[in-house]
């Protein structure tokens, strides 16, 4: 199901073991963007859909107001005793600061099934762990500067 007209940012819902899953695909930034996310946000807690997680695999751009909708939308789950975890950030496409403020607040996974599994205790997950892809990033730097 999408949400919303096809904008800046592209909003699509599914559900996989009762938590909700919210695709994200483009920009989010200042603008329709970032109103949208906050009115699907909105809409899921007065629905009741309290466990989200936002799969950012196909998002390219997060700025300083897609970052603070992100985080809005973070209290507003919270506020309703829920849980707004992240999955799939693309990496290549978004900078340190904003990763490094994305680890700050929200619990982040490599992929969309450890996201899942972190709403049922008990069973195993892998955090996403940015100084190691800080490491990765030096090394590959490191191997062009060598090959150059």
């Amino acid at each position: 199901m999408h949400c919303g007209p096809a904008m800046d940012l592209r909003l699509s819902q599914r559900d996989k073991e009762g938590i909700r899953i919210l695709d994200m695909r483009g920009h989010l930034k200042a603008g329709d963007s970032e109103s949208n996310l906050r009115t699907t946000i909105n809409a899921f807690v007065k629905a009741n859909a309290l466990n989200i997680i936002l799969n950012l695999a196909e998002v390219t751009r997060i700025d300083a107001d897609g970052l603070e909708a992100l985080v809005f939308c973070y209290t507003q789950i919270r506020r309703h005793d829920g849980a707004l975890k992240l999955a799939r950030l693309n990496i290549e496409h978004l900078s340190l600061n904003v990763l490094t403020k994305l680890n700050t607040v929200f619990e982040v996974f490599v992929d969309e099934q450890d996201a899942v599994n972190s709403f049922f205790p008990g069973r195993a997950t892998r955090d996403y762990d940015l100084l190691e892809w800080v490491r990765e990033q030096e090394q590959a730097c490191g191997q062009i500067s060598s090959q150059e």
